[in-house]
């Protein structure tokens, strides 16, 4: 789904919850975007993967409903304690489980692209982990993982892609010893690491706005960063 909002994705739920269409877009493109973490999250409570994704598509679906739109409390904060919070909630009632292990995701309007999501949840470094750390880490990788492929995007319309790619080491923790990069790429050590400054705080500020989208307060903001660099520093 493309990022199609200026604004704020879920200050405008909230500010606009009364079934305005903006919002309940809004509400879907934010639930495409992070679906992963709560799949994660289903799956570490020892459910099979079908569940596990069937629950996590009809958990969405619920989210998604013209009513339950309407009861979203302006006063949740952040998205991301918001859906945690709901999806507990969901899974708590064995009724609407019963019922939303039944249903299949078939539903035209909204679908997660959730194939694949077994083989990157095997992936996942689980061990000792609850479902509540994973789901934390796995939203903190989501939202460094669109900050880092803007970055990359950026970079490819203005032909420096594959200059990108060679430093993007010194982004996630990958280095690449500087002198071995600068004979690599024709540039000076100091030139480099001049690059990769700029790249750092480039990452930074598409960083920021990620995190904007998942917040009412844009006070809220560097909590939430903090929070996001804890959690990946748990599993890094």
């Amino acid at each position: 789904m493309a990022d199609r909002f200026q604004t704020t994705q879920w200050s405008l739920v909230l500010a606009a919850a009364r079934g305005d269409d903006r919002s309940a877009e809004a509400l879907e493109w934010l639930c495409a975007t992070y679906w992963y973490p709560l799949y994660g999250f289903v799956r570490r409570q020892g459910n099979d993967p079908d569940t596990a994704r069937d629950l996590t598509q009809s958990f969405f679906l619920s989210l998604l409903d013209r009513a339950a739109l309407q009861r979203i409390d302006p006063q949740q904060g952040r998205f991301r304690a918001f859906l945690l919070a709901s999806l507990k909630h969901f899974l708590s009632h064995e009724r609407d489980r019963q019922r939303a292990v039944k249903r299949r995701p078939d539903d035209p309007a909204f679908r997660l692209d959730v194939e694949g999501a077994e083989s990157r949840y095997l992936r996942e470094p689980v061990s000792g982990m609850s479902p509540e750390d994973l789901f934390e880490s796995r939203w903190a990788m989501t939202v460094l993982e669109r900050a880092l492929r803007r970055l990359g995007q950026e970079h490819e319309t203005t032909g420096k892609g594959e200059m990108f790619r060679r430093l993007r080491g010194h982004l996630t923790g990958e280095e690449i010893p500087y002198d071995r990069l600068a004979s690599d790429l024709g540039m000076k050590e100091g030139a480099l690491r001049v690059a990769v400054h700029r790249l750092r705080r480039r990452l930074g500020a598409l960083l920021r706005e990620e995190v904007a989208q998942t917040v009412a307060d844009p006070g809220d903001i560097d909590a939430e960063i903090r929070n996001l660099l804890q959690a990946i520093g748990r599993v890094t």
